[in-house]
C-alpha cells in the first residue's frame, strides 16, 4: 500500500505499519479525538494551565506505538509518505 491507502485503512480503524521499519511492533493508528470535548486530568491540566475538569475538544491525531509499547503523537517524514511498503497489521 501507498500512504494514500494506509490513511483510507486509518479512517476505517485499522493499524498500519510499514515492512521497511526496523523495531518489532512499531504501528499508527488514529486516535478520533474528542469532537464533543472531554474533561481534563490533572497531568493535562498541568500541561495546558487550565484547571483539571475543564472541558477540553480535541481534534484527530495520529500516533506511533513504539518499540516499548508507549504511544507518542507521530507526523509523517518525507520517506514514510513517499513508501510504497504500508501494510495492515
Amino acid at each position: 500500500m501507498d500512504f494514500g491507502d494506509a490513511l483510507r485503512a486509518l479512517d476505517a480503524g485499522a493499524r498500519v505499519t510499514r515492512s521497511g521499519w526496523n523495531g518489532q511492533g512499531k504501528f499508527v493508528v488514529q486516535q478520533k479525538g474528542y469532537p464533543d470535548g472531554i474533561a481534563i486530568n490533572a497531568n493535562t491540566a498541568a500541561a495546558t494551565g487550565l484547571p483539571e475538569g475543564t472541558l477540553a475538544r480535541f481534534r484527530p491525531y495520529l500516533m506511533l506505538r513504539t518499540v516499548d509499547g508507549s504511544f507518542v503523537p507521530w507526523v509523517i517524514s518525507q520517506t514514510d509518505a513517499l513508501a510504497k511498503d504500508w501494510q495492515q497489521v
